[in-house]
């Protein structure tokens, strides 16, 4: 395994499947885990030191709400955690915020402890820059990011010419 997905519970699940897509499509070997932060504490440090033995390079942690989860694990760990802010999508909870609360929540960490964040919902661009994390030590994935970057650019160059 060399990326941990963590979930603060499981209705995150359909955005946070978008990183674990990415992953898949780069061959990247992930596990996923869904674990409050706030309600099973213990059982989070434990698995953040089994993800560690089991050789992860890199966490993505999505939350929403308070958005604790990712600051959690970062401060229990020092391998890189990119946070997710999420929208909070349970029935009844949500607060009208959109996922600003968890996005400020989560960029806003304090000295020392960094968590590398991401737009609101977009577990992709989490995926995206684990990739680049784990090109600076794989160079099969390097080859495949860079390729990725080749293939995006030439079909962005294809669509720059329109009529209007």
């Amino acid at each position: 395994m060399k990326v941990a997905i963590f979930l603060g519970s499981k209705s995150d699940s359909e955005t946070m499947k978008k990183a674990a897509s990415v992953l898949a499509e780069f061959g990247v070997d992930y596990e996923s885990y869904v674990i409050s932060a706030h309600r099973a504490g213990d059982l989070l440090v434990q698995t953040i030191q089994a993800v560690e033995k089991a050789g992860a390079d890199v966490i993505i942690a999505g939350a929403g709400l308070s958005a604790a989860l990712p600051g959690v694990i970062a401060s229990r760990t020092i391998l890189p955690v990119i946070g997710v802010p999420l929208e909070c999508v349970q029935p009844g909870l949500s607060n009208g915020l959109a996922g600003l609360d968890s996005l400020l929540s989560i960029v806003q960490m304090p000295p020392q402890i960094p968590v590398a964040t991401v737009g609101i919902g977009n577990a992709k661009n989490a995926a995206y820059l684990a990739l680049e994390i784990l090109s600076l030590k794989y160079p099969e994935i390097k080859q495949k990011l860079l390729d990725f970057r080749k293939t995006i650019t030439s079909q962005a160059e294809k669509n720059s010419s329109i009529t209007l």
